[in-house]
């Protein structure tokens, strides 16, 4: 009877964990709405931005002028072949990527980061002109110190409804 000893066969899964980790990497990403101000990836040493081109039709001439003043160049669809992106197809900025009244501009990052430093300080100035005027109503009787100061933001979006005063 010990020479009759049925020999199985054992099957095994040879797959290594890492072919199936790269199957669940491969999976599809959940559909999600295209974004209308998608942009090709900006060159070396650039940064993109949308700018008000126009309003409701009418041309912003006053902001377009700022904004080249400020070093925005527009981006030319024919620059990015690759990239599919709506363009204007008339008047001056025509072939410019452009949507619902904005275009895509370009920026050296140098002058970007410079443009966000002045705002910066502009926006600190302003704080520290409202400390110093809040420090002046200081009173011997109830005397403030900087410390005293404390600081909020709420940011709220939608119209209020009168129902929600009261």
């Amino acid at each position: 009877m010990t020479d009759d000893i049925i020999k199985t066969e054992v099957v095994t899964d040879r797959n290594s964990r890492s072919a199936e980790t790269r199957d669940s990497q491969t999976r599809s990403k959940p559909w999600t709405p295209p974004s209308m101000l998608d942009a090709p990836e900006a060159p070396p040493g650039y940064q993109f931005r949308w700018i008000r081109e126009s309003t409701r039709g009418n041309d912003d001439k006053s902001n377009m002028s700022k904004r080249i003043r400020e070093g925005y160049e527009p981006v030319r669809a024919e620059d990015y072949p690759d990239f599919e992106a709506p363009s204007i197809d008339h008047g001056r900025n025509k072939g410019v990527i452009g949507v619902g009244g904005l275009i895509l501009a370009k920026v050296p990052v140098e002058t970007a980061k410079s443009r966000n430093d002045y705002f910066t300080q502009q926006a600190k100035s302003a704080i520290d002109g409202v400390d110093q005027n809040l420090m002046r109503e200081s009173d011997p009787r109830m005397p403030l110190k900087p410390s005293d100061i404390q600081r909020s933001t709420k940011v709220e979006f939608g119209s209020r409804n009168s129902s929600d005063e009261g």
